[in-house]
């Protein structure tokens, strides 16, 4: 059950899934806020490689990956890359959005 769910995070299933959630609703906010028009969707292939979130602004694409934890470093799929040109990836994790949030509070 999803709604009405108050568990601890540790204790959550979804977790992996609200922090995406989270933090798509956050770059939309961020978009709208700067005036920045940039076109979002998601990227997929039949082999079910993705990226969580792609953004086209003036030509440039650039792809966001969202995780809650990561025990190695995530890259963007070869694909992906290669085929759009991504000159920029922006990877989210909890850990640095937690620094983030915690510099900015100082």
């Amino acid at each position: 059950m999803v709604l009405g769910n108050f568990n601890n995070l540790d204790l959550r299933q979804d977790k992996d899934a609200l922090w995406k959630n989270f933090l798509l609703s956050e770059r939309k906010k961020q978009n709208i806020y700067k005036d920045t028009f940039a076109k979002m969707c998601f990227w997929r292939t039949r082999q079910q490689q993705e990226v969580d979130l792609v953004e086209e602004k003036n030509g440039v694409i650039t792809g966001f990956e969202f995780k809650w934890k990561s025990k190695r470093n995530v890259r963007l799929p070869k694909t992906f890359r290669e085929a759009y040109n991504a000159e920029t990836k922006t990877i989210f994790s909890q850990k640095k959005y937690i620094i983030s949030i915690k510099t900015l509070r100082n």
